[in-house]
């Protein structure tokens, strides 16, 4: 077979839709790895790289014509739908910033490093547990039924899915445990980023936030403290690493009051996964646990740090 048609295969194998299984997608898969159609896959590589990078990949190795002013289609078709795959992640820059890449997750890298080997099918279940597939994650939005949520006494929804199911506990769960009397001033959802945003709020407590930052998950405020808590709700991308932890204070400069920063997990398998990444000075909640929090290190709990 050709590197395309491998390609197509392996996105096949992880339960890719027939629309992101086409050339493009195949080519997004094999610029991101930097692979000709000579190399073997176990020679993949997960360099960060621009659309403008895959493009000129593409033309110059496997044939393609596509136009610089196809970046556009190339964000909606493939990188989009491969990073809620989790087959790529962001370097968090603003998405109209020149230094703006993306790159393979390891996990994927290391996936795709063992195709046409003895290690194939082992990787492959490996990925396909610790991750939903797109298939299975675009079908369950169209069938499941919202989930309701009251933020601040009002009621919303949340669309399907697991990072939302656990968007949904921590505020019902985690906030009533470990951060009482708090109010909720944002929160995003997978098919709409500002489900509940209080602009006016946050603007009040310093923040100066423009169109393209990254906002955590979840921030709540407790007035009576004056502390905002920072959550990320983590099912397989984006938990409070130092680079997360830089991005948010940068959002923040103007912000006195005290800053926690907690990483949300629905259970301990999933934070074993990030536990060697995460910053120190953070907290950990995990759904599965909920009257416990892990602290990492630092001379106080659940608290901010002056």
């Amino acid at each position: 077979m050709s590197k395309l048609e491998e390609a197509k295969e392996i996105l096949n194998s992880l339960k890719v839709p027939a629309k992101q299984q086409n050339g493009m997608c195949c080519c997004v898969l094999l610029a991101m790895a930097n692979l000709t159609e000579k190399q073997s896959w176990g020679s993949a590589t997960n360099n960060w790289i621009r659309i403008h990078d895959v493009i000129a990949f593409a033309n110059n190795n496997y044939g393609t014509t596509y136009a610089e002013n196809s970046r556009e289609t190339f964000r909606k078709q493939a990188m989009h739908h491969f990073r809620n795959a989790a087959f790529i992640e962001d370097n968090g820059k603003a998405t109209n910033s020149p230094n703006y890449r993306y790159r393979l997750t390891d996990e994927m890298l290391s996936l795709i490093q063992s195709f046409g080997t003895a290690g194939w099918e082992k990787n492959w279940k490996q990925f396909i547990e610790n991750h939903d597939s797109l298939v299975d994650l675009y079908t369950s939005k169209r069938t499941m039924r919202k989930m309701p949520i009251r933020i601040n006494g009002e009621t919303f929804t949340f669309s399907p899915g697991k990072h939302n199911q656990l968007q949904k506990v921590i505020i019902e769960e985690f906030a009533s445990r470990f951060a009482p009397s708090t109010e909720c001033l944002y929160v995003g959802d997978t098919e709409k980023k500002d489900l509940f945003k209080n602009s006016e709020k946050l603007q009040r407590l310093g923040f100066t936030i423009t169109l393209h930052d990254k906002m955590p998950d979840i921030i709540l405020y407790s007035k009576e403290k004056n502390w905002l808590y920072f959550i990320e709700s983590v099912t397989s991308v984006g938990p409070m690493e130092p680079k997360r932890i830089k991005e948010i204070e940068e959002m923040t400069e103007g912000v006195t009051a005290g800053k926690i920063y907690v990483t949300a997990f629905l259970d301990f398998k999933t934070f074993k996964r990030f536990s060697e990444t995460l910053a120190w000075e953070t907290e950990v909640w995990i759904a599965d646990m909920p009257d416990h929090m892990i602290h990492l290190n630092g001379d106080k709990f659940l608290g901010p740090r002056i």
